[in-house]
């Protein structure tokens, strides 16, 4: 069979002793992989190894497949190697007008070849520097991932324990960068001499290090010029990765530089009791956001409104502190002043083929993005249909059984201590001591302004501002399919592309279509926005009063808390200007007086080394803001519709998804006093509180895809024909399906 063939000579033991090496050699640049109660195995390298090994495998096989099916340059490949070839040879300076991205590509494959000590630059050859690219892309989305929960660790205030164990890996960290590699679209053209791989591991190198100069550590010049090394290098393999180096990481960074401030000590403010009109608080909110104390809550428990004064504080933070902030981003703002020279010089964007790709304004890919997220993302969108699930199963089994009516299944010592601590807090939170000013008062209260009022009443409930928001982003997706549908004659002519058939069947089908396709939008939307914010099991109350009091916006209440007012009672600790200085003994001193509690510690910040740690922390919300802006930057300016587009978007949204403990009731680990000693069970909950279930899921649908496409585009070749059938198209050149 020639399938066989091709693998057992592309699989040699050679090759394959080749590949172990690699394996063992990268597993050892990642630090120990932390399990709860295998750190002994997990930490010797062995499962990393093993799981850079078995990428090797699955690529190297698609490698062979591809080299021995498809010999001959494949459509863009036939710009791209022979310009490869040519550099080479050593000519620079000559140049193909129809390529349109810079030729870092082409200047790696040749310090490669030369490294390697290989003398020709074949097809088979140029191809083989993305399978080592797709093993470092393991390697690097891992080291992120460990990074942004070692993050996560440091800004919810972990213990020093916590902090250092955040050294270690997570194996949700490790699996992720795993299934990265594994992802349909960018897999695929790991066997092709395409720019995509490479372009997003340079991007991911640029991430990892954006990650250590946000650490506790100021950044020193190194960091600095090695950023913008890293920058520009990216920006030579495509002009695009501009919005990812610049916007998403230097937008990043300008956060963290604000976020670091250090108050300065003031005098004591005013008596809290002046704090009663509207402007007193505005006023408040701007003092306290001008020293750093940003609105900035985990995704989990923003709102929209959230969104809207997460972006002003960091504005008034940014605008009062410029100096700081410069220090932090100049970087990047070098980077940025280099493309623009770029652009200036050449003229444009892209370097060469400027009529075909010409940018324009195209919001519907704002649209199309998340039903493509979805799709490949559907195994991580499991615990967003539980709740669907869990109701009618739970009444299916109690009618099998015959019970009356459910049983309370007992509490955990742990939630009854989180339950009661949190209930003193919302207690303290709604009904806090009022001050001690005349009989009157004491009865009454004080007078609040009417426009405080006002706006207490308008915005109470969520739902005032959540229900128009999902309306007007109905609105806004009907009016972006009535108004900038493009379809770029690319699309149409072109049926070697899935995205053909995608636009004939759905988008050009009927205007009916199109608008009933804003439903399916929404929905993903919904669906791929919500992973993010996280489903971390025994933290779902995280719209408490203990994350809702830290961060408490100026005009809209602080949704989950049982207190309708906008703004804190006087009382509120977020009033005393000495909390803005870092508090003080007296108000620490009063607090105990006045019987507040102690804040419950944080579902995200605990001690467990499970998942239920620093990996299921969800992103701050200005994180999640400055990944959408990139992503439609980098999105809306492009016309033509290409799954490879998203390919950068998708990778650092699913470096943000936190895991997903197993949700493994109470019931489960007590049963009226007993200890379950099920063998099966113990071990299902002790790889559950490990490993994110829904990681296994995903790289099983990746496989799948992968096959399918595979599939496609070695065994199902076609010739484009003639109107009448009779002549061949294209000098008879077999065509292929492919992203």
């Amino acid at each position: 069979m020639p399938v066989l063939e091709a693998l057992i000579e592309g699989l040699q033991v050679k090759e394959l002793l080749r590949g172990l090496g690699l394996a063992v050699i990268l597993a050892r640049c990642i630090p120990p992989v932390s399990i709860t109660g295998n750190k002994a195995i997990f930490s010797g390298g062995t499962i990393k190894a093993g799981g850079f090994f078995l990428v090797f495998l699955v690529a190297r096989s698609w490698l062979a497949l591809v080299n021995d099916f498809v010999p001959e340059p494949y459509l863009d490949e036939v710009f791209h190697v022979p310009q490869a070839q040519t550099y080479c040879a050593g000519r620079y300076w000559e140049w193909d007008d129809k390529i349109t991205t810079p030729p870092g590509l082409y200047l790696l494959s040749v310090a490669c070849h030369k490294l390697w000590m290989v003398s020709e630059c074949s097809t088979a050859s140029l191809r083989t520097n993305n399978l080592l690219a797709t093993l470092l892309m393991v390697l690097l989305a891992t080291l992120c991932r460990g990074l942004i929960e070692a993050r996560a660790a440091e800004r919810n205030g972990g213990t020093k324990q916590q902090q250092h164990r955040t050294r270690a890996v997570s194996v949700y960290a490790f699996y992720t960068g795993l299934n990265i590699a594994l992802f349909p679209v960018l897999f695929f053209f790991s066997a092709l001499y395409y720019t995509d791989v490479v372009s997003t591991l340079l991007v991911l190198i640029a991430y990892r290090n954006h990650l250590l100069r946000v650490g506790p550590d100021r950044p020193g010049m190194a960091s600095d010029v090695w950023t913008v090394v890293l920058g520009v290098a990216a920006l030579l393999m495509r002009q695009t990765n501009v919005f990812w180096v610049v916007v998403y990481m230097g937008g990043l960074e300008a956060v963290h530089a604000v976020r670091s401030l250090t108050p300065v000590q003031t005098q004591p403010s005013p008596p809290t009791s002046r704090y009663l009109t509207l402007a007193d608080h505005l006023r408040f909110y701007l003092r306290k956001y001008s020293i750093g104390e940003v609105h900035d809550p985990p995704l989990n428990v923003a709102w929209p409104d959230d969104w809207l004064f997460c972006l002003i504080s960091i504005a008034i933070s940014a605008v009062c502190n410029p100096l700081r902030v410069l220090r932090q981003v100049w970087p990047h703002i070098a980077v940025l002043a280099l493309f623009a020279g770029f652009v200036a010089w050449n003229g444009g964007v892209v370097l060469g083929d400027k009529a075909n790709h010409i940018a324009t304004i195209h919001l519907a890919q704002m649209l199309y993005i998340w039903p493509f997220f979805a799709f490949f993302s559907a195994p991580l969108l499991l615990p967003s249909f539980l709740p669907f699930i869990k109701g009618p199963v739970r009444i299916i089994s109690r009618l099998a059984i015959g019970e009356s009516r459910p049983s309370t299944p007992p509490i955990p010592p742990n939630s009854r201590q989180l339950s009661k601590a949190a209930s003193k807090n919302l207690e303290s939170k709604a009904d806090p001591p009022q001050p001690n000013t005349s009989a009157s008062s004491h009865r009454r209260g004080p007078v609040r302004s009417l426009a405080l009022t006002v706006v207490d009443s308008l915005f109470a409930s969520k739902y005032v501002v959540y229900v128009p928001y999902v309306g007007c982003t109905v609105l806004a997706s009907l009016a972006v399919v009535r108004f900038n549908t493009i379809v770029h004659p690319f699309t149409l002519a072109d049926n070697r592309h899935y995205m053909f058939y995608v636009f004939r069947y759905t988008i050009l089908r009927s205007a009916r279509v199109r608008y009933g396709l804003v439903a399916a939008y929404t929905a993903s939307r919904w669906l791929v926005w919500s992973q993010l914010a996280g489903h971390s099991g025994p933290s779902a109350s995280r719209r408490s009063a203990t994350s809702a009091g830290r961060f408490t916006n100026p005009l809209f209440p602080s949704y989950g808390t049982p207190a309708v007012s906008v703004f804190p009672r006087l009382s509120n600790e977020d009033y005393d200007d000495r909390d803005l200085k870092g508090g003080s003994n007296t108000t620490k001193a009063k607090n105990k007086k006045q019987g507040a509690v102690a804040p419950v510690p944080s579902p995200e910040t605990n001690d467990n080394a499970g998942l239920d740690g620093s990996a299921a922390a969800p992103p701050p919300t200005s994180t999640a803001l400055l990944w959408l802006l990139a992503t439609a930057l980098s999105l809306v300016t492009a016309p033509l519709v290409e799954p490879r587009y998203f390919i950068l978007p998708w990778v650092f949204w699913r470096l943000l998804v936190p895991a997903w403990p197993w949700p493994v009731s109470p019931a489960d680990n007590d049963t009226d006093g007993v200890k379950n000693k099920s063998g099966m069970a113990n071990l299902l909950r002790a790889i559950g509180s490990n490993v994110d279930v829904r990681l296994v899921l995903e790289t099983g649908w990746f496989l799948a895809v992968n096959l399918g496409t595979m599939y496609m585009f070695l065994f199902r070749p076609f010739f484009w024909r003639s109107a009448d059938g009779g002549e061949f198209l294209d000098g008879g050149r077999v065509q292929r399906f492919m992203w």
